[in-house]
């Protein structure tokens, strides 16, 4: 009678879902009327909207699902991958306002226009185009499938009638609305994602009578194996062990999904920067971490302890989650977790669908097939192509190419974290040539995979820092062996360059805390996820928390402070007025729309 009323639940929520998706996608159908609208809403997406809908797909099923399970199988070691929370949006501190007044004065429309123009290499932006398909088609499919499991986990459907069925939820709000029905669907995605960590986690709790007796029960699980980071390095290949360095290099690794192609068509698509300090800041770090470093932490060490006291029976780490809601909510609630991991999977599906889709269309269709050819209505429709095709693709690969997909899967945010190379580039006058960077992202790319598919992670470093390094080597080889660019390159930088740094100058204060944080970012990396979190083996524990677990709250609240000091104090994510009126004022358009 139970499981009955549990399935009526699923149903009625899911109903209310998707006729919440299907209303955004409609409004956008029939409201959108440009190329840029569908693309990147027209550059006016609101504050709220952007808060909430790019904190979700930051964070994605891979979080709610995947973060449960491998705190089960690997323990607190792993629960430090929790501080992407601040990982994934420092990459936005770095780059997102800068991306937003080089999107505003020159008109950019997808990195690759932003990337080419400044580098006046156009292989720079094929090689943009290729990252934007393998995030758009890959992780997508990753968060699909996984989306279909779900569906047959909770309602008895077949897996892949259910990835289908999901997957076409996706696809209608993307390809009717565009960037702008993402956008307002991600913000119910948010609020139902975040409750969903928060319910479930809560009851995990409420199972074992309160924080005193779990906690007593953790301090009993080997500490060996669950509650300390094993070492500082091993020198081995082909071993994932969470050693501090790969807990760093791992987190390298999420930084990539704010450097992502479609993120910075994201920044790109605001009305103006305000949002970005207030998302990296207090939705992301504060509001995520909190969830992610109490919440998914009882529910992956709860399952543990209840595993081993022979009360749960938890084959492999992607189980977790869902056992744990069969076996401890109730109906409504779980209904309430079934709708939020969907949409936690989907508003991560979304935004690089339809970004993939677009990048496509205007770097590759309007751009090089078309010659610049086409107005509004063409672009619009072959944009729905290009979707369409991305989500069939996504889907096709899911079903027929399981291990194959679980590595591309993997590989997606360490391509996306080469994107440094040429942000670095563009946004901060990082100096190498223009060929520095079409062959630093080329070598990064192929690095990325030599160090996950044939030697894995040496040294027990992760992929993402191997292809980076690989992609700055390169790039800065190439100024030292003097390769240099054409006069009509170096003089278009140095305009961009002229402008950029003199509208982002901060105030003396700003200035002043700049410098400060050149040196409190890199000790908070070192001691918070870097080499030396192995001292939290030995530190301090409070309130029941064992010794690896207060480190990291500890830390935790101290990266909250430095990320408000890093976006707030150091200006790196606020603006002016003056300056957003002057990069609407001083426009230097040099992407047409249409012709």
């Amino acid at each position: 009678m139970e499981m009955q009323t549990s399935l009526l639940w699923v149903w009625i929520l899911l109903a209310l879902y998707i006729g919440y998706c299907f209303f955004w996608g409609l409004r956008g159908y029939f409201t959108e009327r440009t190329s840029s609208g569908y693309t990147i809403g027209g550059r006016s997406i609101p504050m709220i909207a952007f808060l909430m809908a790019a904190t979700a797909a930051s964070f994605s099923g891979w979080t709610t699902v995947g973060h449960p399970g491998l705190i089960w199988r690997d323990g607190l070691a792993y629960a430090f991958a929790s501080f992407y929370c601040l990982t994934i949006p420092i990459t936005g501190t770095f780059f997102a306002k800068r991306n937003w007044l080089m999107g505003k004065r020159y008109g950019f429309v997808t990195p690759g226009d932003m990337y080419a123009y400044y580098y006046n290499n156009e292989g720079v932006r094929w090689l943009v185009v290729i990252t934007a398909v393998l995030y758009g088609v890959f992780y997508s499919a990753v968060q699909l499938m996984a989306a279909g499991a779900l569906f047959h986990w909770v309602t008895g459907f077949p897996m892949s009638w259910g990835a289908i069925f999901l997957a076409f939820v996706v696809w209608f709000y993307v390809v009717t609305g565009g960037l702008k029905a993402s956008t307002w669907v991600g913000v119910l995605q948010f609020v139902l994602l975040v409750l969903t960590i928060i319910l479930l986690g809560a009851y995990v709790l409420y199972s074992f009578g309160g924080w005193t007796d779990l906690s007593a029960k953790i301090a009993n699980l080997s500490a060996e194996k669950y509650l300390e980071v094993p070492g500082v390095i091993e020198f081995t290949v082909g071993k994932t062990s969470w050693t501090g360095i790969m807990i760093l290099t791992y987190m390298f690794a999420l930084m990539g999904i704010q450097s992502s192609p479609a993120f910075t068509m994201w920044n790109f698509a605001n009305k103006n920067p305000r949002p970005f300090a207030w998302q990296q800041v207090f939705m992301s770090t504060f509001l995520v971490g909190f969830a992610m470093f109490f919440f998914l932490a009882f529910q992956g060490l709860g399952a543990q302890v209840l595993d081993q006291a022979g009360i749960l029976n938890i084959g492999a780490d992607k189980d977790v989650v869902p056992i744990l809601m069969s076996k401890y909510l109730p109906p409504l609630a779980l209904g309430i977790c079934f709708i939020g991991l969907i949409a936690a999977m989907h508003s991560t599906a979304a935004p690089y669908i339809g970004t993939a889709g677009s990048i496509v269309l205007r770097d590759v269709w309007w751009l090089k097939v078309r010659k610049k050819k086409g107005g509004h209505a063409e672009q619009i429709w072959v944009n729905r192509l290009f979707v369409t095709i991305i989500t069939v693709l996504a889907l096709w690969i899911g079903m027929t190419s399981t291990a194959a997909l679980v590595m591309l899967g993997g590989l997606a945010t360490a391509f996306g974290f080469v994107m440094y190379v040429p942000q670095l580039g563009t946004l901060w006058g990082k100096k190498w040539p223009g060929l520095g960077t079409f062959f630093g992202i080329l070598g990064g790319m192929i690095a990325v995979f030599l160090t996950y598919k044939v030697f894995k992670y040496p040294l027990t470093i992760h992929c993402a820092a191997w292809g980076t390094g690989v992609g700055l080597f390169l790039a800065y080889l190439l100024r030292i062996c003097g390769v240099k660019d054409k006069q009509e390159t170096i003089d278009r930088q140095k305009e961009i360059r002229s402008w950029l740094d003199n509208i982002e100058t901060p105030s003396p204060k700003g200035k002043s805390w700049r410098k400060t944080m050149k040196i409190i970012v890199p000790i908070w990396f070192l001691f918070a996820i870097g080499p030396l979190c192995i001292l939290g083996n030995y530190a301090f524990g409070f309130a029941g928390f064992p010794k690896a677990w207060s480190w990291q709250l500890a830390w935790w609240l101290l990266g909250f402070i430095m990320m408000w000091a890093l976006c707030f104090k150091a200006e790196m994510s606020t603006v002016t007025e003056e300056q957003i009126q002057r990069a609407e004022t001083e426009s230097n358009i040099v992407v047409e729309e249409v012709t």
